[in-house]
């Protein structure tokens, strides 16, 4: 995946219980995540998001990348 395409979208899982938490990832445009460029704990949260589709987080939606 190159880096600057990455970043131009993201992986949001949004929580069923609290509508502004949840946990969002860079990815490609069609929602591969790079766990080999995330820091230990991105990629930790990364792993629980996925274990926790269906129980506590919504299905991941691919997002444009926020600009801040």
């Amino acid at each position: 995946m190159h880096p600057s395409t990455a970043t131009q979208f993201q992986l949001r899982y949004r929580s069923f219980f609290d509508s502004d938490s949840g946990f969002s990832f860079p990815c490609d445009a069609r929602g591969h995540v790079d766990m080999d460029g995330l820091s230990e704990r991105a990629r930790n949260n990364y792993l629980y998001a996925r274990a926790m589709v269906g129980k506590q987080l919504d299905v991941p939606a691919i997002e444009p990348a926020s600009l801040h």
